[in-house]
């Protein structure tokens, strides 16, 4: 029993001492290729095999014959089992590349596939499925950040067009008052008056957008009803509705209880409003109701613009959009809609559009306020 400890014991030796050399050697090459730290690890794996068969064959006081015969034989066989380590690691590192290969193309814009060869199983199993769910939201992240790029190159033109036409004729009137050729100098006054107001209004929906997506929208919520709200909202858009011929319905609204900022969401109902206005015929209706659905409380604005088209509908609520390539003023700056969402969401609500027949119909919803106790 003793021999047999210690020939455990020179073996136990032979081996730590080959595998302590591995480990230096690895810490030194951690830097170098995955092939190199393989063939090292291979190399550590023979020769602590090696290093503890001749440990024991020495220790065992063979005859020189036979020591030479154990020596050789466990060479050979250490040579043999090194180069086969060392091409079945050739395969591992070209599986390697291939993943390698596919996480280039993946940052480089493209999706992940996995190769034409059987994958391994980082591959093809759970971590092939995550990485092409990532590559599958890399490609709508990018998808999203081309659409904001877009629109904002498209808001920055129709801006810039929308500032220099009242601009231009601002300078003009102006020139007109001073050099005393103005034909009716109120007429100007007024006019100069509306256009300074148009553009304020302009500059103020800029920076709404501007705080909403810095995340610098500083809400203070309250309690209030959703049918004051929008009360207050058809009163101030009368005037508009009168002078285009439309008609403000807003019968249907319940007394639903709200937790909101009270003048950000009286922004929100006006812009609907405005909007459903301006994209309303004479002779048409717009129709605001309120509702309770569950746990949250829905705002409806239905116009009668004939409906928007449906590939356009995901795009309503985006900055800038208007509809149509036509860069005029009295399209808007195709801020208002943004801006809803933006204030809405801020709320932690949602704001959708759909189409309805004769028109279309834009929903805010948003959660309930608690029951007060």
């Amino acid at each position: 029993m003793k021999d047999v400890l210690l020939m455990a014991a020179f073996a136990f030796a032979g081996a730590a001492c080959a595998g302590l050399l591995g480990a230096v050697a690895l810490r030194l090459l951690r830097h170098r290729s995955v092939a190199v730290s393989l063939a090292v690890v291979a190399a550590v794996a023979v020769a602590a095999m090696l290093a503890g068969t001749l440990a024991v064959a020495w220790a065992m006081f063979l005859s020189p014959h036979d020591l030479s015969v154990v020596t050789l034989v466990a060479a050979m066989a250490a040579v043999v089992s090194l180069a086969t380590a060392l091409l079945l690691g050739r395969w591992v590192v070209a599986r390697g590349r291939d993943l390698a290969r596919a996480a280039r193309d993946f940052g480089d814009g493209g999706g992940f596939a996995a190769p034409p060869a059987r994958a391994t199983a980082e591959l093809a199993g759970r971590n092939g499925g995550e990485w092409l769910a990532t590559s599958a939201r890399l490609a709508a992240s990018r998808e999203r950040e081309r659409a904001l790029e877009s629109s904002r190159r498209e808001l920055v033109a129709w801006i810039s067009h929308d500032l220099r036409t009242p601009l231009a004729g601002l300078r003009a009137m102006a020139e007109a008052l001073e050099d005393g050729v103005a034909a009716d100098p109120a007429r100007y006054h007024r006019q100069i008056r509306t256009e300074v107001e148009r553009l304020g209004t302009m500059v103020g929906d800029l920076f709404e957008l501007s705080r909403i997506h810095a995340g610098a929208l500083e809400l203070t919520p309250s309690r209030v009803s959703f049918r004051d709200l929008a009360a207050d909202a058809l009163l101030g858009a009368d005037p508009l509705a009168r002078e285009r011929g439309v008609r403000l319905c807003g019968e249907d609204i319940s007394h639903v209880p709200v937790e909101v900022d009270g003048k950000e969401m009286t922004r929100v109902l006006t812009n609907l409003l405005v909007n459903a206005i301006r994209h309303t015929p004479a002779d048409g209706t717009v129709a605001v109701r309120v509702d309770r659905h569950e746990d949250t409380a829905v705002l409806s604005v239905t116009d009668g613009c004939g409906g928007i088209p449906e590939e356009d509908l995901p795009k309503v609520f985006d900055t800038g959009w208007r509809g149509n390539s036509a860069r005029t003023p009295p399209a808007g700056a195709g801020l208002g809609l943004a801006i809803v969402r933006g204030i809405v969401e801020a709320h932690a609500g949602r704001a959708r559009v759909h189409n309805v027949p004769g028109g279309c119909r834009f929903e805010v919803t948003l959660p309930l306020a608690a029951a007060s106790t």
